[in-house]
């Protein structure tokens, strides 16, 4: 069997020109990285503002396990069987980050025969979008230690500085650092933090901005630190703002690459959805929109993460309305819910599949809270039997949702028609009325209660005491009607990650709480969950290699 990577090096790529001309992008409109890769230009949107929207289909999942879902593999093949049944229609993804690459995960460029390419481009640097971040990121905490050094005209607190480094790279030593050691010309001795760039603010800064202007705004926006009397300290006080702009003036704009199977994919932005927004950029699925009849797009991790902060955050700013929702789970997940250990997934076990289905119950019924219709999808594995995936079509059309088998992996976009038509199907007969789940104008803690109770079914929600008084102060500088971003584990509704399936009669704990201001949400921290992440006993790292001819192996 062929790896992944084997499968898109062996692909034929058309030149990113004929990509774009599906969507009817003149060559003047892209700025080329070689002959696959492409940025859309700042004058394209303002060609096609005016065009009518197209579908927008959100491509969401149960909660990750180390069985597999699929979902990335499912947007793609979706796109591609689109394609193959007439449909205009274009992929609107996230960036990967080097971090999961080098780590655990692996890239994020769909699996199979259902992958965006170029794979190894897409999953190293790409087009740089992910180093000016980096870079910007840097240049602000840069200017507010050497304002310290210089002599402090805003009257900075050294202990109140909230700004934090960052690195696309999962390096857990760097969580807590002393900075400013040595000599007096140094800088000034404090205790910092780094964060992966995939949960920086400028990340999602980047991806929730319209356009330059709009960027420039929220940059200014951000708060860095507070003074010795509690007043906020911005970017904008630090001069800081038209520097970083110059670093992103690129990075703003949106990637144009493939499928295999030459269906146009739009990849922009990459925030993670366990400890950032997990959502693509704005001004890509915009673009988007305007440019074809259909638009799947995806947002990171299980729905009661990536979903949810699709529809409470980008949604919500954005004015976007999706018309519907892909959900992907596969039996063998569903069994390891139900405790079936990773070894025996293979076997038959409906008693299991009964046990872990409530997993993918909770979250067709949260998609629902939204008013947005579902679609469930099966990734197929070969080891499902006829008694498993009957029992799991049964379950769903009970609870009227249309259910399809997807095969993309095997069959791209051939292996996604039969879901494609249901997806068509649902849109032809189901209307969206669509809303977020709460209203803006609730106060922190309820929002963050509605939440818990209502997508995670805690029974409730306990504070540390920095965390109260952390909201007290959000409120009091004006925050109060921003939407929170919970930083949770993936992997359970719950806080704790070892509570598969549908967890009940629990609280969640919320550790730490603070304003992103230039994004304009705040951010909840949960249970253990880490803005830095680490590496495994054993990275992926240790088996990536490049031959003597340049070619990469070993990136999944």
């Amino acid at each position: 069997m062929k790896s992944d990577i084997q499968i898109a090096q062996e692909a034929s790529l058309s030149h990113i020109r004929e990509v774009a001309a599906q969507l009817d992008i003149h060559e003047d409109d892209l700025e080329f990285y070689g002959k696959y890769k492409a940025k859309l230009s700042d004058e394209l949107y303002e060609k096609v503002k005016d065009n009518e929207d197209g579908k927008l289909i959100l491509v969401t999942a149960i909660n990750p396990t180390p069985a597999g879902e699929g979902k990335t593999t499912t947007s793609v093949g979706l796109g591609q069987a689109f394609s193959l049944l007439g449909k205009k229609a274009v992929i609107a993804l996230r960036e990967p980050s080097l971090g999961p690459c080098f780590g655990i995960k692996g890239g994020a460029a769909g699996g199979g025969y259902a992958q965006v390419v170029p794979m190894e481009d897409l999953n190293l640097h790409f087009t740089g979008d992910f180093h000016a971040i980096t870079s910007a990121n840097n240049l602000l905490a840069a200017m507010l230690d050497n304002h310290l050094q210089q002599g402090n005209q805003l009257n900075i607190d050294p202990n109140q500085i909230v700004w934090k480094r960052c690195l696309d790279m999962n390096d857990r030593v760097l969580r807590n650092v002393v900075v400013g050691l040595g000599r007096k010309v140094d800088g000034v001795v404090r205790e910092d933090h780094f964060q992966i760039t995939v949960a920086s603010e400028i990340m999602a800064i980047l991806c929730l901005a319209n356009d330059m202007k709009d960027l420039k705004e929220r940059l200014g926006n951000i708060i860095v630190a507070y003074t010795y009397d509690g007043t906020p300290v911005t970017a904008r006080e630090l001069k800081a703002v038209g520097s970083m702009a110059a670093l992103l003036k690129d990075a703003i704009k949106p990637n144009l690459i493939q499928t295999l199977e030459h269906t146009p994919a739009i990849v922009h932005g990459g925030p993670f959805a366990n400890i950032a927004h997990g959502c693509n950029s704005v001004r890509a699925t915009k673009m988007a929109l305007k440019m074809a009849d259909y638009v799947v797009t995806e947002a990171g991790f299980g729905a009661d993460l990536g979903a949810e902060k699709f529809f409470d955050i980008k949604c919500r700013m954005a004015g976007l309305k999706p018309d519907a929702v892909v959900l992907v789970a596969t039996v063998r997940a569903l069994k390891y819910n139900g405790g079936v250990a990773k070894a025996d997934l293979a076997a038959e076990n409906l008693e299991a599949l009964k046990q872990g289905i409530v997993n993918l119950e909770k979250h067709i019924e949260n998609v629902k809270k939204f008013g947005v219709p579902v679609v469930v999808t099966l990734n197929r594995f070969m080891t499902d039997t006829d008694a498993e995936l009957e029992f799991v079509k049964q379950f769903c059309e009970e609870r009227g949702c249309d259910f399809a088998l997807s095969e993309v992996w095997e069959h791209g976009g051939e292996g996604g028609k039969a879901l494609a038509e249901k997806v068509l199907h649902t849109l032809e007969t189901k209307e969206s009325n669509f809303a977020p789940l709460y209203d803006e104008s609730l106060s922190i803690k309820e929002k963050i209660e509605t939440i818990a109770k209502e997508i995670y079914g805690a029974d409730g929600v306990t504070y540390d005491a920095a965390a109260l008084k952390a909201i007290d102060k959000i409120e009091e500088i004006g925050f109060k009607n921003a939407p929170v971003c919970m930083a949770k584990n993936q992997y359970s509704f719950s806080d704790d990650a070892k509570k598969l399936g549908r967890p009940t009669n629990f609280t969640i704990n919320i550790r730490e709480v603070y304003v992103n201001a230039g994004a304009g949400f705040v951010v909840a921290i949960t249970g253990t969950v880490m803005t830095m992440p680490g590496l495994p006993k054993v990275p992926a790292a240790e088996n990536i290699d490049v031959n003597d001819d340049g070619v990469i192996t070993g990136l999944f």
